[in-house]
């Protein structure tokens, strides 16, 4: 007999009666454990919400017209075996985001392959090759926004990738370039937003006396640092606080966030429900 399999299920449709008890049946008649099960009910939008963990014998593809047979019409499924997902990161000159990433990638801590960083700068190049990963230095200089993204995704179309990181991407992307990828952006900042935008925004949080800093990961949109969201989390901060010690501290809690949204996105734990997300 061939060896066991595990698959994540995914499941996003409208609600209505009996649906845990009628794919748990589709589990239980082809022989499948259930290793782990969540579900939620959005009452607003009157729709239902299911990732279960599964083991034991099965063709995912079958599997998934199996489910797809007691589901309502207008259902979203997904039957995911458990794999390395595979990421661009984009960059530009920070590099504490970066870094962290590629730290827990070398470390195996990110469940994730790094297929290569893209920057529009070269400032980085030197750390990312020191974990032998491709760098793509692509310049916008003497270009239009729409002309630097052609160049991108030109670069993109030759890659195999999942995710597309933005850690610390200091480049507004055009709605063209975040449709064509729509649900596969995943942006980190400050969540100073949009209280304190443009330039040196600790400092101006410094000079307003601000009490916490926080940051935010969520998926990229159309609109600019709205989309939905997959973390957050803040710290306190006090009048012992220069705006260099809030950047410093800010700095770390970015890196906490978007660690966190990354296990979150690359487990398969996150739905996107509108302009929210459900996270199991």
């Amino acid at each position: 007999m061939s060896e066991s399999m595990r698959a994540r299920v995914l499941i996003d449709c409208p609600d209505e009666k009996g649906l845990v008890y009628k794919i748990s049946k589709v589990f239980f008649d082809n022989l499948l454990n259930i290793e782990s099960n969540r579900e939620f009910v959005d009452p607003d939008n009157k729709r239902f919400f299911m990732r279960s963990v599964v083991a034991g014998h099965f063709d995912t593809k079958e599997l998934q017209e199996k489910i797809s047979v007691v589901l309502p019409l207008n259902s979203n499924i997904k039957v995911i075996e458990p794999a390395a997902k595979k990421i661009v990161i984009f960059a530009t000159k920070e590099s504490h985001v970066l870094g962290d990433i590629l730290i827990k990638e070398a470390d195996g801590e990110l469940d994730a392959q790094i297929v290569a960083v893209v920057s529009n700068h070269d400032n980085l190049e030197r750390l990312v090759r020191r974990f032998d990963i491709p760098y793509f230095c692509i310049s916008a200089d003497g270009l239009e926004r729409e002309e630097h993204e052609k160049v991108l995704q030109d670069l993109l179309s030759g890659l195999e990738f999942d995710y597309i990181v933005l850690a610390k991407y200091m480049r507004i992307l055009t709605p063209l370039f975040v449709n064509y990828y729509r649900g596969k952006i995943i942006n980190i900042h400050h969540s100073f937003l949009p209280a304190f935008i443009g330039a040196n925004p600790y400092k101006q949080a410094y000079e307003r006396g601000v009490k916490i800093i926080g940051a935010t990961a969520h998926f990229v949109t159309d609109d600019l640092d709205e989309g939905p969201i997959i973390a957050q989390d803040v710290i306190p901060v006090n009048h012992r606080f220069n705006w260099q010690d809030m950047q410093r501290a800010g700095k770390d809690v970015e890196k906490i966030v978007l660690s966190r949204a990354l296990a979150i996105v690359l487990n398969d734990r996150v739905f996107i429900n509108g302009n929210k997300t459900i996270v199991f």
